[in-house]
């Protein structure tokens, strides 16, 4: 019986031996990595009070520094900032105590300060550009270049007061947006 389990313990071990081993000639390894980017981010003042006028009357103020930072480092770091208007109110917001969004215009002017590369636009370059802002507007935008960049502007704000207006301090919202 021991020749038999022997004969067949020599035939596994010339199999073995006979078989040679297959070696890969080279082998790839995918190695990937990321390159961090920041924000585009849009930086404007908290408050501004334009002063006093009457009923029946225009009040025009510059609103102060709105500043882009686009940080992507994009290929094509290109944004558009719109802006739109809220009603002005005083008390209860009644009729007579309402400026609506129609009698607010905007103007950009042109950029007081611009880092990196590409063309930034005004949307309204001066006062005979001005837009009334019932409805979102192009405030400024990049239209090429590439990494990161800055623009900045001071836009100024020309808001009609209806002759029945009561008086009261008027509050409401210019709001900046990009994208």
């Amino acid at each position: 019986m021991r020749k038999p389990l022997l004969a067949l313990a020599a035939g596994a071990a010339l199999l073995a031996v006979a078989s040679p081993a297959a070696a890969a000639p080279s082998g790839d390894t995918i190695v990937t990595f990321t390159v961090s980017t920041a924000n585009l981010d849009i930086n404007v003042p908290p408050a501004v009070n334009l002063g006093a006028v009457f009923a029946g009357s225009t009040d025009t103020g510059q609103l102060g520094n709105v500043t882009v930072s686009d940080n992507r480092a994009a290929l094509s770091a290109t944004w558009r900032v719109t802006v739109s208007s809220s009603a002005f109110t005083t008390g209860g917001g009644t009729g007579p105590e309402t400026i609506l969004p129609n009698l607010v215009a905007y103007w950009s002017g042109p950029a007081v300060a611009t880092t990196g590369g590409g063309t930034v636009v005004p949307g309204q370059p001066t006062a005979a550009d001005a837009v009334t802002l019932d409805v979102p507007r192009i405030a400024f935008s990049k239209t090429s270049g590439s990494g990161d960049n800055t623009a900045t502007w001071n836009p100024t704000l020309r808001i009609t007061v209806p002759a029945g207006a009561v008086g009261g301090t008027y509050t409401g919202v210019i709001t900046h947006s990009v994208a």
